[in-house]
C-alpha cells in the first residue's frame, strides 16, 4: 500500500508538471491563432484600401503629399506634371507576373519640387540580364500614378550604387543627388505624353486573403489537440496502474493458493 501510495504521488506530480507545460503550449497557440486573425483584419483592411482609392478621381499630388507618407496614404492616386531630370534608377529584384526591375526616375514638378515616380517594370527575359532602362521623356509630361511610400531597409538596399537600388526610397535617392526629394513616389499607370511601351504600369497588388485564416485555424487546433492529449495521456497512465494493480494482485493471488496448497499437504502427513 506505502508503494502505491508514493507511485500516486509521483503520478499527481507528473500530472501538474504536464497540466502546466500543456497549458503554456496552448495559451501560446492561441496567441499566435489570434495574431494570424489580425494579420487578416490588416489585411482585408488594407484591401478595402487599395479597392476605394483606386477608384478616385486623380487629385494633384501636393494635396496628398505634402508630409510623410505612411500605409493609410498609400494607393491614392494623384497627378503631377513637370519635366524629367534626366536622373534614372533601376530597382532590381521585382516581380510582376514575372522577375523584373522596375525603373525610377526624378521628375521636377512646376511648383519646383522634386518628385519620384517610378515609370513602370521591365520583365527580365529568362537566363538574361536585366534591359537598360528607356530614358525618361523629355519635355513637359504629365504623370498620373498611385501614393506609395517609401521602403525602408539597410543602405546597402537603398542608397543607390551604379544608379541601382533594391528599395525605392526617396530620402536616401535625393541624399546621393544631393537635392531634397518629396517623400515617397508615385507609381505609374498613365503618362501624357505616352512612355517608353516596355515599361508596364505599376499593377495593384493582390488582393486576396492570403493563408492568414487557415494559419489561425491550425494554431487554434494544435491548441485543442495539446489539450485532447493531456487527457489521453491520464488516461494512459491510470490504465497501466490499473493493469500494474491487476498483476500484483494475480501475483499475490497466485501465492496465497501456493502456500495454502503447500499448508494442505503438510497436515495430510501421518
Amino acid at each position: 500500500m506505502a508503494d502505491g501510495v508514493r507511485i500516486t504521488k509521483r503520478m499527481l506530480l507528473r500530472w501538474a508538471a504536464l497540466v502546466a507545460l500543456i497549458a503554456v503550449v496552448a495559451w501560446v497557440c492561441v496567441q499566435l491563432g489570434e495574431w494570424q486573425l489580425r494579420r487578416l483584419d490588416e489585411r482585408r483592411a488594407t484591401n478595402a484600401q487599395v479597392v476605394a482609392y483606386s477608384k478616385e478621381s486623380a487629385v494633384p499630388y501636393e494635396q496628398v503629399m505634402d508630409h510623410t507618407i505612411v500605409d493609410g496614404d498609400e494607393w491614392h492616386v494623384v497627378r503631377v506634371t513637370g519635366v524629367y531630370t534626366g536622373d534614372t534608377f533601376q530597382a532590381r529584384y521585382r516581380n510582376q507576373g514575372g522577375a523584373g526591375t522596375e525603373v525610377v526616375s526624378v521628375l521636377r514638378a512646376t511648383d519646383g519640387r522634386y518628385v519620384l515616380v517610378d515609370r513602370g517594370f521591365i520583365p527580365r527575359p529568362q537566363g538574361q540580364a536585366d534591359p537598360a532602362p528607356p530614358p525618361a521623356p523629355s519635355g513637359e509630361v504629365t504623370v498620373v500614378g498611385y501614393v506609395q511610400r517609401n521602403e525602408h531597409g539597410k543602405d546597402t538596399a537603398t542608397v543607390p550604387h551604379d544608379h541601382k537600388v533594391r528599395l525605392i526610397n526617396s530620402v536616401k535617392i535625393g541624399e546621393s543627388l544631393g537635392i531634397q526629394l518629396v517623400d515617397g513616389y508615385i507609381g505609374a499607370f498613365e503618362a501624357t505624353p505616352a512612355d517608353d511601351p516596355a515599361l508596364q504600369p505599376m499593377a495593384l497588388p493582390s488582393l486576396d486573403e492570403g493563408p492568414h485564416l487557415s494559419y489561425a485555424w491550425q494554431w487554434f487546433a494544435f491548441a485543442a489537440i495539446a489539450v485532447g492529449g493531456v487527457g489521453f495521456l491520464i488516461r494512459a497512465d491510470l490504465k497501466d496502474q490499473r493493469k500494474t494493480r491487476r498483476r500484483r494482485e494475480e501475483v499475490l493471488a497466485r501465492k496465497a493458493a501456493e502456500q495454502a496448497g503447500a499448508a494442505g499437504t503438510q497436515d495430510g502427513q501421518p
